[in-house]
Order: structure tokens, then sequence, then C-alpha cells
């Protein structure tokens, strides 16, 4: 019986190893994924490298952030076609201009590639999924935010770049709530074109209107221009003005808690990034029969169209944890 127990024991063993060593070697450093945005100096792209990094980190391949450091559509799309020129085992890709992209997503999945899209979608391409927030809703949680703040009437500029599409999901967002106030005015959605300087002087000239055309509220879509927005109010000492801003990198967090931001919306860049590199994973060691299946329209599909990372109103009263959160981040 002891003889049987321990051949019994070494099988199991066996069997065991044999497993973890596959699992070991279905991942290699010569496997690789690239992330493709723009500006990616800006915090909220450091997170999703963050996040790209640790996926990276935990399969054991090789993975990349790779763009333009400004607001540069063609960049870009130059920058894609790079990506693809060395034969990748996936693609995440942020789209700033969809009509550029969607033709490169296109040619990339015709060449084998799994292209997924993360916070900016091209839903007009044949990319495989789009990962990121609700953006519709995050529009609505700021609108609802500002309807109850100005008590249902008000004067409102925004920033944006219009023909992004997660900016203009947005803005529809917002659109949505004010329909059933109108009492709410947009008096101009201003376009930064990149350039969060712009938001700035912008606002200062906004922030100088009085009588009838005052402004009451400045709403930010993307993630720059709240801190400069939020500048130009402590420059010109604007009291009673509210300023919704968007993401919680650690300069906009304090000034919510500062009170000078009323409240930002907080993405999950670092989720989007993550997760998507183990969706590209997946797709890459258990490959679909066709990429070129349009699996939005296919009820048997075996993916998701939308994956929703989730969006948060941050202000005063919840700013602490979202502090706590990206110290701990920052730590490990």
């Amino acid at each position: 019986m002891p003889n049987f127990v321990s051949r019994l024991f070494v099988g199991v063993f066996a069997i065991t190893l044999a497993t973890m060593l596959a699992g070991c070697e279905r991942h290699a450093k010569s496997e690789s994924y690239y992330l493709v945005v723009v500006n990616t100096k800006l915090p909220y792209w450091q997170s999703a490298a963050l996040g790209l990094e640790q996926a990276a980190a935990q399969f054991g391949v090789t993975a990349e952030m790779r763009g333009p450091d400004t607001f540069d559509p063609q960049a870009e799309v130059k920058e894609f076609r790079d990506v693809v020129a060395r034969k990748p085992a996936g693609i995440l890709v942020s789209v700033a201009d969809p009509k550029l992209m969607a033709p490169e997503i296109d040619a990339a999945i015709q060449a084998g590639i799994p292209v997924i899209t993360m916070d900016s979608d091209a839903p007009n391409s044949h990319r495989l999924l789009f990962i990121g927030t609700n953006n519709l809703q995050a529009g609505r949680l700021g609108g609802t935010r500002l309807v109850q703040k100005l008590n249902g009437k008000g004067n409102v500029i925004f920033f944006s770049m219009p023909g992004q599409p997660n900016l203009d999901e947005r803005l529809k967002g917002y659109q949505d709530v004010f329909a059933t106030h109108p009492g709410i005015n947009v008096v101009e959605i201003f376009n930064i074109k990149g350039d969060s300087g712009t938001a700035l002087d912008k606002a200062t000239e906004y922030l100088g209107r009085t009588g009838a055309g005052k402004i009451d509220a400045l709403v930010c879509l993307e993630a720059s221009a709240g801190k400069d927005v939020a500048e130009a109010m402590k420059r010109a000492n604007a009291k009673g003005k509210l300023l919704v801003a968007m993401d919680v990198d650690e300069e906009t967090l304090n000034l919510v808690k500062a009170g000078v931001i009323d409240a930002t919306i907080a993405q999950k860049p670092f989720t989007m990034a993550f997760y998507g590199l183990k969706q590209l994973d997946d797709l890459h060691h258990y490959p679909l029969k066709s990429l070129g299946t349009v699996y939005s329209v296919d009820s048997f599909s075996p993916l998701p169209t939308f994956v929703d990372t989730g969006a948060t109103l941050v202000d005063n009263g919840n700013v602490d944890i979202f502090l706590k959160s990206r110290a701990d981040a920052q730590a490990h």
C-alpha cells in the first residue's frame, strides 16, 4: 500500500508539474503587445501604461505604450502603422480621429493582428471590441451634478475637442440631462485642439463676462483642461462659479479637495489597459476562426462588443478615497 501511495503521489506531482510548465511555456518575452495613444505624457496615459506593464509582467510578455506626446492624430496613425509593421501579437489603440484610424485598424485585422480599441472607439472599423468608459453615462453624471448645483438655471461653457468620439459622447450625456432643464443654456463648446493652455486663456475671457451674459458653469470634457480652467478661476478669484472636470490625476483631485473644482468624473485607464492586454493575450493564444467577422452583430459571438470599466463622480465627499488609492498605487 505505501508503494502504491508513493507512486500515486509521484504521478499526481508529475501531472501538476507538467501543467505548470505548459502554462509557463505559453508566454515568452518575444510575444509583444502595444498600446497606441496620443498625448502620452498626460497622467491619464501614465496610469494606462502602468496597467499595461503590470499585465505584461504577470504574463511574462513584452508590452509598450507608443504615440506622440501631443494631440496629433496624424502622428498617431503613423505610430500605429509602425507598430503593425512589427507584426505584434496584438494592439490596443485609443482613437483620436476615427476617420483616419478606421482604415488602419481594418488593415491590421486583415493582416491577422488582433486590434482592440480602448478609451476612444472607432465603431465603424473592424476592431474586435471596445474597452472603456460608458461616456454617455459619464456625461449624464456630470450633467446631473451641474443641474443640481445650479438649481436648473445658468449659462454653461464646454471645453472639448469636437470629433473625438469619447468626448462627443460625454457632451451628448450632458445634453441629455439638459434637455429636461430648459433653464440651462449652453453658450459655447470651445475646441481646445489638444492644447489645454487655450482653455486657460478662454476661461479667463468667459469669467470676465457680466450681466445677462455671465458664465455660471464651466465643464471640461477631457483631462488636461480642468487644471488650466481651475487656474483661471483662482486668478480671477471667481467665487460662485461651478467647474466640473474630467479624470483623477493628483492635481485635479487636490483641486477638488480645495474646492476649486466642484467635481470630476473618474475613469479607469489602468483597468482598460490591464484588461485589454489580457484580452489580446487570449486572442493570440486562442485565435478566433476569423478576425474579419463582424462580431458586434453575431448573437453567438465569443466576444462582447463593449466592456464598460466604470465611471464615478468625485467630489469633496469621496475625494480622499481616490487620493489614497492613487498614493497606494504609486507606493507599489
